[in-house]
């Protein structure tokens, strides 16, 4: 149990999916403010449910039968045939938040499918793919959230011209990733 917790942490925190490996970043960018939580319960439901059931097709199905190479195949129709249904899903459970629109950009969410492959790759077990997915679902989230807050002050803010739009979002990403890394000594393996 104390390795599952501690799996979530570290998936969240210090080997985010966003901030240590440049995955999930399309969203990020891509984002309105009044989306940040629909994005970041929809993309945190997706990345459980992929992350659980491409574990499951991978070590159940394609590693016995030898067709470990197809991995990439399997995966990304998972990922893109579950979009749909969970945003319908996710409406009616949470109907107070807004989940129009969001389609696309978990479709070109990298952070899933590249989930789904670390899994694959990893065999830890079950529990632990689980507990993964669902730290790299609450953690892009988290980063979600403090990169809308963020770039929610550069615009109140007078920014210079040269830095006005993306090139200050890209230098508050490059902060907030630096402001991670205090977490990297959080848990020692």
């Amino acid at each position: 149990m104390t390795e599952m917790l501690l799996t979530l942490i570290s998936a969240a925190l210090i080997n985010n999916v966003v901030l240590h490996w440049p995955l999930g970043v399309d969203p990020l960018l891509g984002t309105e403010r009044r989306q940040v939580h629909a994005l970041g319960i929809a993309t945190t439901c997706l990345m459980l449910i992929v992350g659980m059931l491409g574990y499951a097709l991978y070590h159940w199905l394609l590693a016995p039968l030898e067709l470990t190479s197809l991995r990439l195949f399997a995966f990304l129709p998972l990922s893109v045939l579950l979009i749909t249904p969970l945003l319908k899903l996710l409406a009616k459970v949470f109907s107070t938040l807004s989940f129009e629109g969001l389609w696309p950009l978990l479709l070109g969410n990298a952070g899933v499918l590249g989930l789904a492959l670390i899994n694959a790759q990893d065999n830890h077990g079950f529990f632990h793919a689980t507990a993964l997915s669902l730290g790299a679902g609450l953690g892009f989230w988290l980063v979600l959230s403090l990169f809308s807050d963020l770039r929610q002050r550069t615009l109140d803010n007078d920014v210079p011209l040269p830095f006005r739009g993306l090139p200050i979002d890209l230098i508050g990403a490059g902060l907030i990733a630096v402001a991670f890394l205090g977490f990297s000594g959080l848990i020692k393996t």
